[in-house]
């Protein structure tokens, strides 16, 4: 057995047992404080205890990490990135699902996982001598951060803050792949998340979908996993 292989069996499987977890990391997540704006048009939130107990949840999580982790081993082979690649899959497929149902990333759950990502990375990063990468890391996470916090500045009504979060993770994993891997997720995931908007308004035709508001983490996570498993390849084809 050859080390991709391995790398793809062994990431895939520790991802998967991970998804299994995600329900149980949805139901702990903290409700937050109701809103008193009694104007707002939006449905109440979804519980996250009823989220964490939709049918199927926990195995449809284990698949789709699994896949993932899969991807992501056959990409990065048995190399020091799958140390924090593998444990950001599981929690980026439960923040997924909550964006999905509630249009909110918990910050309890977004900043330690970026913690402990900007550990490992640092930790790898000096203890392998790859300072390179990892002060492109670092300064990819600033840079993603920064845009997002920009984009949610100009107009934070289309834009949550907990997305400002993500983008630091998102932009921490991408910088160590590489500044074409940065620039094809970040890409990809903006392209990702509005298709589905214009495709509807046109399906329907109402110009009205256009200014609906829809959760951005899962496609952001989408544009991630194509910047780390295809971003390189990409970006080499597009600007080589």
């Amino acid at each position: 057995m050859n080390d991709t292989l391995l790398a793809t069996l062994l990431a895939g499987l520790l991802a998967a047992v991970g998804g299994l977890l995600v329900p149980t990391l949805v139901a702990r997540v903290p409700e937050p404080a109701p809103k008193d704006d009694a104007s707002s048009d939006e449905p109440p939130k979804m519980l996250y205890a009823d989220i964490a107990a939709r049918p199927g949840l926990r195995w449809r999580s284990a698949a789709v990490a699994g896949v993932c982790g899969a991807l992501l081993g056959a990409a990065t082979g048995l190399d020091w990135p799958l140390l924090w690649l593998v444990p950001l899959v599981p929690v980026a497929v439960a923040l997924s699902v909550v964006d999905w149902h509630t249009r909110l990333l918990p910050r309890i759950v977004v900043v330690p996982a970026t913690l402990a990502a900007i550990v490992a990375v640092t930790a790898v990063g000096l203890a392998t001598g790859e300072r390179e990468a990892l002060l492109r890391a670092l300064l990819a996470m600033v840079v993603a951060r920064s845009f997002f916090w920009i984009l949610w500045f100009v107009r934070s009504a289309g834009m949550g803050f907990g997305d400002v979060r993500l983008a630091a993770p998102v932009g921490l994993v991408l910088g160590w792949a590489g500044w074409g891997a940065l620039a094809i997720g970040l890409w990809v995931g903006f392209i990702a998340f509005a298709l589905p908007a214009v495709a509807l308004a046109l399906v329907r035709r109402d110009r009205a979908m256009l200014k609906k508001s829809f959760p951005f983490g899962p496609f952001m996570v989408l544009g991630a996993l194509v910047g780390l498993v295809w971003g390189t390849a990409l970006a080499g084809r597009i600007w080589g």
